[in-house]
């Protein structure tokens, strides 16, 4: 379909060659004479009213491009009876025409690309003039797609003095298209190139509606995925819905080494394995694109020097750097086979996504951070309530005259409740309970630092108020803000079956008699907040039967689902219940009654409890 040597060749040619050229305004091809049509076969009346009506019907009723062309080729076809038919459109970009809608070419015309200036409809294109050819073997440089054609009509399609495309019909006889034929071929011409721009015009609109949504659920998406390889390998699959590559890789930069390294990659739509090779940041295009900050596109990669082989298929590469705070940290890469493949829209949309992967991924890299932080101080507390426990004494003592048991239910993987029982000789024991402000590990380092100071205190047999001002005076000398304990330390006599009690502000404890239960009066400045305290001191006289029950405020302060405390009386109403079963059923039943209170609503303080059983005596 090449054009012929000299327009002046032929007489059939100049004449509308020269008609075009004397037309005022281009895409108007209103006769500029008024002489009558030659008879022939042309199925027209000779005002053309009909095919004029059905062709604005035809053209006005539709803005899908496929469905407006066929429509044009069906009424063409009512006045010319053609048996090749097609309509090239004019890609401005690569400066070349391809075939939109054919009937009759073969598959291998159908995907030529001719450029503008080159063949008839080139020609037809570049001097924005129609052609008409009645024996196309007599041009000598014409380019034959087809060898049994011998004339050949082409008409330019012309909007706003801007040539969008070509419309082109083809013969197997020579001189089967007449001058009758270029003037209506023409006159359809002028009014399908602008039902074609408004076509064209709304598929972009429709297009970047479509693409706007397809970015809009891009966004969402990947800001809801925060585990990494999940992330990565979604953005692949979401980024083709509007971008159709054939390689993709997204390369993340590792701040130490300053290289990039390939986290995920897909090449003609299967996920392959990232190579053990890094990127270093002064190769290629990805390289230039985080050097430059910007997008970096190769419509040829084999004419770009910064171009660095990776796939020897590639002829197009475009590459986006991923920004976070003004701070690369990554890149996009795209590939594609085909030369030039990238367009303008591919690069806005890539560079507008971006941002938002970028957002993603840093999110996910944050939150793969803090996860593994995690792990590791869930590690740590786990070690720590090992040792928290093993400070705690394994079984409780077993005395001729006293039973103990006890149980600690920490609110969180560790707590601040502390208990302890310091062996002093054969007829006497220690007995430690205590709270330390706070929670977790802060409070059981704490309560570690003052089983170790009482431990050490053992063999010194203090008395309660003694024990308790020792371990004051220690923890002035160890002084730490906002830091104390209040603390229950008693001195169980099994000789005499007598408690001695001190308090340093804990819970006061319960002594239980006969049906009768009793807050012991005991009371002090919790430990480690004032200098030179003093503590009192009282001494209980028990009885087969006798039982004290030390317990810390969570206990009492334990909510259930409507906010009501349990409370004290509660607690004496249940231990007075009790009273005639062992000291370790009495912490069961205590337990259950309180799990039973709560219901399913999380513990928020640390609970504690210690019973002491006054047993009648061997004999």
């Amino acid at each position: 379909m090449k054009p012929p040597r000299d327009q002046d060749d032929a007489a059939t040619e100049k004449k509308p060659a020269q008609a075009v050229a004397n037309q005022s305004f281009e895409g108007d091809y209103r006769p500029s004479s008024e002489a009558p049509l030659v008879a022939g076969s042309v199925k027209i009346d000779p005002l053309q009213t009909e095919f004029l009506m059905r062709l604005a019907n035809a053209l006005n009723t539709t803005l899908d491009l496929q469905t407006l062309m066929h429509r044009t080729a069906d009424l063409v076809r009512a006045v010319i009876d053609y048996k090749i038919f097609a309509i090239l459109l004019l890609n401005e970009r690569t400066n070349d025409l391809r075939m939109r809608f054919q009937i009759g070419h073969s598959p291998e015309a159908e995907r030529l690309r001719i450029r503008v200036g080159k063949g008839v409809v080139g020609r037809a294109a570049e001097h924005r003039a129609s052609i008409l050819l009645q024996d196309v073997r007599l041009e000598e440089n014409y380019i034959s797609s087809n060898p049994d054609v011998r004339s050949e009509l082409a008409v330019p399609l012309i909007v706003k003095n801007r040539v969008i495309g070509v419309i082109d019909l083809q013969s197997e006889q020579v001189g089967y298209f007449q001058t009758e034929h270029l003037r209506l071929l023409e006159l359809t011409a002028s009014r399908v190139a602008q039902a074609i721009e408004n076509a064209r015009l709304y598929t972009r609109v429709a297009r970047q509606a479509q693409t706007l949504a397809v970015l809009n659920e891009i966004a969402r998406e990947v800001t809801s995925i925060l585990d990494l390889d999940p992330l990565l390998e979604r953005i692949g699959e979401l980024l083709r819905r509007l971008i159709d590559y054939q390689m993709f890789s997204i390369l993340l930069l590792n701040e130490r080494d300053q290289e990039l390294e390939i986290q995920y990659s897909v090449r003609f739509g299967h996920p392959v394995s990232a190579p053990a090779e890094k990127v270093p940041m002064d190769r290629g295009l990805v390289g230039t694109a985080v050097r430059e900050r910007r997008l970096i596109h190769a419509g040829d990669v084999r004419k770009d020097a910064r171009y660095f082989m990776m796939n020897p298929e590639t002829r197009s590469e475009m590459a986006v750097p991923l920004l976070y705070k003004g701070k690369v940290i990554g890149v996009l890469d795209l590939e594609h086979v085909r030369v030039n493949y990238f367009n303008d829209d591919h690069q806005r949309t890539l560079v507008t996504l971006a941002s938002q992967i970028a957002v993603a991924i840093e999110n996910a890299r944050l939150y793969q951070r803090v996860t593994q932080q995690e792990q590791r101080l869930e590690h740590d507390l786990d070690m720590a309530r090992e040792v928290q426990l093993r400070l705690l004494p394994p079984t409780p003592p077993r005395k001729a005259h006293a039973e103990f048991a006890t149980r600690f239910l920490p609110a969180r993987t560790i707590g601040g409740d502390l208990y302890d029982f310091l062996p002093y000789d054969d007829k006497c024991i220690g007995i430690a309970m205590g709270d330390v402000s706070g929670k977790a590990a802060p409070a059981a380092l704490y309560a570690a630092l003052i089983s170790g100071i009482m431990r050490a205190a053992t063999s010194q047999m203090l008395s309660p108020a003694d024990m308790l001002k020792q371990l004051n005076d220690s923890l002035q000398e160890r002084k730490m803000d906002s830091q104390y304990v209040t603390m229950l330390f008693a001195v169980w006599n099994d000789e005499k079956q007598t408690l001695q009690i001190a308090n340093a502000g804990a819970v006061q404890p319960l002594f239980c008699r006969a049906g009768q239960v009793e807050t012991v009066e005991a009371e002090g400045f919790p430990l480690g907040m004032f200098k030179d305290v003093s503590y009192e001191e009282f001494t209980l006289s028990t009885r087969p039967g006798d039982a004290v029950v030390f317990f810390s405020d969570g206990i009492v302060d334990a909510v259930n689902e409507h906010e009501e405390m349990f409370g004290a009386e509660r607690l004496i109403a249940l231990v007075n219940s009790q009273l005639t079963n062992s000291a370790e059923r009495m912490v069961d039943a205590i337990y259950k009654e309180l799990s039973a209170f709560q219901g399913g609503v999380e513990r928020f303080d640390d609970e504690t409890v210690v019973v002491l059983k006054v047993l009648p005596g061997p004999g």
